[in-house]
């Protein structure tokens, strides 16, 4: 996790995330903590760019190419051709960043 800050980190030490996290940051520290389901449901019946962005992720993730190809289109970019790792990271340093 090289540029994560560390204060995200930390906090996946934590039982649940920080309550100031936006859906999408939960979403993303769930999916970390290896609870891909959780963080789906938080982002499933969102709309909006933010949302599709995470939503592609997780089902390139889950190993669904094809609902991952569609939710990249909704969010309207290509899918990703980084490890799963990188994108990760670039999504939570977004979210942060909007924090």
């Amino acid at each position: 996790m090289g540029n994560i800050p560390e204060s995200f980190n930390k906090t996946l030490s934590l039982k649940d995330p920080p309550e100031y996290f936006s859906v999408y940051l939960r979403a993303l520290w769930f999916d970390r903590k290896g609870q891909w389901s959780k963080a789906h449901g938080l982002v499933d019946s969102l709309d909006g760019i933010e949302a599709a962005r995470v939503h592609a992720y997780l089902h390139r993730k889950e190993g669904d190419q094809s609902n991952a190809s569609y939710w990249y289109r909704r969010a309207g970019t290509n899918k990703s051709d980084l490890s799963l790792e990188e994108e990760w990271e670039i999504l939570v340093s977004r979210f942060l960043e909007q924090t």
